[in-house]
């Protein structure tokens, strides 16, 4: 059985990337009629369609869309493959995503000292929740992320990071919250859902059938606390997040059962890791923060 040429991949990524045939032709340095070749040629070995047409112009199809993820991929690995045997050192683009609390709090001395230690890579940072970065681990759009438990991803290999302590955030106003009937039906103030933290939260209300009045969605650590500060509900933050933001006199927190406190944030990725991940990776285990790497 044969296998994809590189070159074809080239040549179909810059038809995808530059929006059709005559373009990428250009680009390329060929003319179209070789560039439409080579894709019909690639179209033929693989058995699908990689295109459709949308008016005049070429859009991906389902298969193409597919493909386009694994030629970033593949294309990145060979390069670096070339660069890393001739110099031995990590060089271009890594994409990679965070919690919101990760990169506020954790990430900032950690990618200083990474960009010391290597200054051919740039690192892209990209925040979003635990289920959408595990999403765009899977489909190639990111090539790692730090992300909190609980989580499922069969497909990809995690490795434990940081240890969390979360808490239960409420107005200044409200007493000590015990259990979660103390809530009562007021506004929950969350991340959307996917958010891990959340669900954790939502876990503990269903255990003692708290049913939330309503919940609030905010894409900020600085949006939730003020609105839990201005008294319209409660909210679970890492500790460290409060004091990052110097939130911790602004709102109370109420200790939460070790189950739902406890917390560790992974790091996750797909695949074999390339040469600017092992340099993350490797300057974590050199800091004593990073066990050594499982398949999860």
């Amino acid at each position: 059985m044969g296998t994809i040429n590189l070159e074809s991949l080239a040549i179909f990524k810059a038809v995808v990337e530059d929006g059709g045939v005559v373009r990428a032709a250009a680009k390329l340095h060929r003319v179209p009629s070789n560039v439409t070749t080579r894709v019909r040629q690639l179209e033929e070995f693989l058995g699908v369609r990689l295109f459709k047409k949308q008016g005049r112009t070429l859009g991906l199809s389902a298969e193409g869309r597919i493909l386009y993820n694994y030629s970033l991929r593949l294309l990145r690995l060979a390069d670096e493959a070339v660069h890393e045997l001739r110099t031995g050192k990590a060089q271009g683009t890594f994409r990679l995503g965070a919690l919101e609390s990760t990169a506020g709090t954790r990430l900032a001395p950690i990618l200083s000292r990474y960009h010391t230690q290597f200054p051919g890579v740039l690192v892209e940072l990209v925040t979003g929740t635990t289920g959408a970065l595990i999403n765009r681990v899977v489909n190639f759009d990111i090539e790692a992320a730090f992300v909190s438990e609980p989580f499922t991803a069969s497909e990809l290999h995690s490795a434990p990071v940081f240890r969390e302590e979360l808490v239960l955030i409420t107005s200044r106003q409200i007493g000590r919250v015990k259990t979660a009937k103390d809530l009562g039906r007021s506004t929950m103030i969350a991340f959307a859902n996917g958010c891990s933290y959340r669900k954790r939260l939502e876990d503990w209300l269903g255990s003692e059938n708290v049913m939330p009045e309503r919940a609030l969605e905010f894409s900020s650590y600085q949006g939730m606390i003020a609105c839990v500060a201005a008294g319209t509900g409660f909210a679970i933050a890492p500790k460290s997040v409060l004091v990052a933001l110097n939130a911790t006199d602004k709102v109370n927190q109420h200790s939460l059962p070790r189950r739902v406190s406890a917390n560790q944030t992974h790091v996750v990725w797909r695949g074999e890791p390339s040469l600017a991940l092992r340099g993350l990776m490797m300057l974590l285990q050199n800091a004593k923060q990073m066990p050594r790497a499982e398949p999860s």
